[in-house]
């Protein structure tokens, strides 16, 4: 029960809650093959996602600065090296996505790649979002996104799709791998909660706030991935996928397009109910 009203609160606010009130953040979780050339390194309660390619290989997210030692240690039991991550992608820039960024480059060497509107709180280290939260170290920024741009290694190629609101710059990656012989489109979705205490109207900190969210739906809308996940792992339930996967269940069960539809409805039904009552007052 404890933990049901833990999780209920995390998915409730975004995911930016400190790390205290869910200790599965901190939590070693074993790495899970999404599909393809996808796999899950985060931790039980935060989500990484290593990309493997002959070339090299990319990380989505570094979660905390604490999240590092166990995301070397699933990228490792996997049979990777870290040494080989030549990319480290953003999701969002909330202390829990990017507050491993700095340690992680320093370990792998990786370039560190963000949309353009968190590119000043990366390298700030501080939150620069409306929800103002805790910072994290700075880190160096290598390569500096706008939406539409790809990163392409050893054959493998992303799409940064920028998807505002929970941080200005908040970054879906799309990309293609290939499943039982079709093509499959997958999504890494960046946030669209609302974080606890963030107003949509009269935001002094982001005017454009319900405006940015707004724009954010449109694009997940007219995305129509096989397979999504998020940045926190019960989002897109993947004990519950990751269990299905290790019993042999056929098709895999990562593909889920109508969990993502789900998803995507219900994140935008809580967005305009908030809106709806804000504009009232």
């Amino acid at each position: 029960m404890k933990r049901a009203l833990v999780l209920l609160l995390l998915l409730v606010t975004g995911g930016a809650l400190r790390a205290q009130l869910d200790p599965s953040w901190r939590q070693p979780l074993e790495p899970v093959r999404i599909i393809g050339n996808i796999y899950y390194v985060g931790t039980r309660g935060l989500s990484s996602f290593l990309i493997v390619t002959p070339d090299g290989d990319m990380l989505i997210d570094s979660g905390e600065a604490e999240s590092v030692p166990l995301i070397r240690a699933n990228v490792e039991k996997l049979g990777f090296r870290m040494g080989d991550i030549r990319m480290l992608l953003t999701g969002h820039a909330h202390f829990d996505h990017v507050g491993g960024h700095a340690a992680m480059k320093q370990l792998t060497g990786a370039q560190v790649m963000v949309m353009e509107a968190d590119r000043e709180a990366l390298e700030s280290g501080k939150d620069r979002s409306a929800l103002g939260a805790q910072g994290w170290k700075p880190v160096n920024v290598d390569r500096v996104l706008k939406d539409g741009d790809t990163v392409t290694l050893g054959g493998t190629t992303l799409t940064a799709r920028l998807t505002p609101g929970h941080t200005q710059g908040c970054t879906t990656w799309t990309t293609d791998v290939m499943q039982d012989g079709r093509r499959t489109q997958v999504a890494f979705v960046c946030s669209v909660t609302i974080n606890e205490g963030v107003h949509l109207v009269g935001n002094t900190r982001v005017p454009a706030i319900a405006q940015q969210y707004a724009q954010a739906f449109r694009v997940l809308h007219a995305l129509k991935p096989d397979v999504w996940m998020a940045q926190h792992p019960d989002v897109f339930s993947l004990d519950l996928k990751a269990g299905r996967m290790a019993g042999h269940a056929q098709p895999n069960p990562f593909v889920d397009p109508d969990g993502y539809q789900r998803f995507v409805e219900a994140s935008e039904k809580a967005y305009l109910k908030q809106l709806e009552q804000e504009q009232k007052r």
